[in-house]
């Protein structure tokens, strides 16, 4: 594998094939024209990129996209029956091709039941495209629908599949997709580089503001992947706009991302993954909540609202998981804090949860447990959860985070595609 620390030099190729914003401002009284993803600018501007090659698509049940018709169809069956496209091969991320298995499970290969095509399988086995996989490709498409946040491992396929179509030079393409909660704010803070993993594979903070094409074209030259690649923009999409702003259909990227407010506190959430605390999973609002048994909700809810964090509030509420996937109490009655989002613009889901696991450390620290290693893997570091165990106050630990974004700022601000 390459070098994750970023290089200053080399030039990230990207096929711009429409103008950004092409739809322009909506008329009064009307209603914006939903945005169009990569998928659907390839077909109709850009076919010459698979055009008499041989296409392996990595995707899931995200890569859909609303046909001239009003149906929702999948990149799969169209690519398939394509005349002009000559698809041979599947790639499946985490949670497999359907996007139904539950977090962490190793996701065998296949063979697709309605085309026949092989299902190699990027979460089991390996997790990087085999020189085997790719021998009959020409060139490698990516369409999965990311979340925006760092512990997700959609992009992380993308990049080792980046680094094995550089290892192997092969073109890669991404058709790309919104940043589901805007591509505007960059919050939480950037790993360290003995950190680095499969939920954070390459130097990014836990919300990096960005869309999967254009996060491919800053770890392809400021990290030196190195690999040919095109990203197919979206049509239409600005950077303030989040999901439910686009007129596309949310489809679910995960069994327990339900829903744009998941996604929202997820870039916090996630981080309660480390603890003994349920963060919701076999519910219907998973990641909008955490909580366990023996958690004082009352008066961590009171606590919280005190601080006056911008953007959100709480609410005691009760819970009951069924099925969670996590084994954090299947079945039982969990005393729980829901967020609830009051002006996502202003609302950093990151601060509020080390804020949230600095009051309970603080109340009720004999019953908070950790689990270390995987804790400061999503983390990106073990100082996060070494601070908050020794008492520190929210402001010290996130003091260093503002160094960092400000720097990955920087970085990023040279490979943003949209206005």
């Amino acid at each position: 594998m390459r070098s994750k620390l970023p290089r200053t030099f080399a030039v990230m190729q990207l096929v711009l094939v429409v103008g950004f914003g092409a739809c322009g401002p909506a008329k009064a009284g009307s209603q914006p024209a939903p945005v169009q993803v990569g998928v659907q600018v390839l077909l109709r501007d850009s076919l010459g990129l698979v055009r008499g090659k041989r296409v392996g698509l990595i995707t899931n049940q995200t890569g859909v996209f609303r046909a001239a018709d009003g149906r929702i169809v999948s990149d799969i069956d169209t690519l398939y029956h394509h005349p002009d496209v000559d698809l041979v091969a599947l790639f499946s991320p985490e949670h497999g091709i359907r996007g139904t298995a539950r977090g962490g499970a190793s996701i065998a290969g296949a063979t697709d039941s309605a085309t026949g095509l092989p299902i190699h399988s990027l979460y089991g086995a390996t997790r990087v495209p085999t020189p085997e996989m790719l021998a009959a490709i020409d060139v490698l498409l990516f369409d999965i629908q990311d979340i925006g946040t760092r512990y997700y491992t959609y992009v992380w396929t993308m990049a080792h599949a980046m680094e094995a179509a550089a290892r192997d030079s092969i073109p890669f393409v991404v058709l790309d997709r919104p940043d589901p909660i805007g591509g505007t704010l960059v919050q939480g803070n950037v790993q360290d580089t003995a950190h680095l993993s499969f939920v954070g594979l390459y130097l990014v903070p836990m919300r990096h503001g960005m869309t999967a094409g254009e996060l491919a074209g800053l770890l392809n030259d400021a990290y030196g992947i190195g690999a040919r690649l095109d990203v197919v923009p979206m049509q239409g999409w600005k950077r303030s706009e989040w999901y439910d702003d686009t007129g596309l259909a949310w489809v679910a990227p995960s069994p327990n991302m339900p829903s744009l407010e998941s996604a929202t506190h997820y870039p916090g959430t996630c981080l309660f993954e480390g603890t003994n605390l349920s963060v919701g999973r076999g519910t219907d609002r998973a990641f909008q909540q955490i909580g366990a048994p023996w958690l004082d909700n009352q008066a961590i809810k009171a606590d919280m609202n005190a601080l006056g964090l911008p953007g959100v509030r709480f609410e005691a509420v009760e819970f009951t998981p069924a099925h969670p996937g996590d084994d954090k109490y299947d079945g039982q009655p969990v005393r729980g804090i829901r967020l609830i989002t009051t002006d996502r613009s202003a609302y950093d889901p990151t601060t509020a949860a080390v804020a949230l696991l600095v009051d309970i450390q603080r109340r009720q620290g004999d019953r908070l447990a950790w689990r270390a290693s995987h804790f400061d893997r999503l983390a990106g570091n073990g100082r996060l959860r070494t601070m908050v165990q020794a008492g520190a106050t929210v402001a010290a630990i996130t003091a260093p985070w503002a160094g960092q974004l400000a720097a990955f700022r920087k970085l990023r601000q040279q490979y943003l595609l949209y206005p």
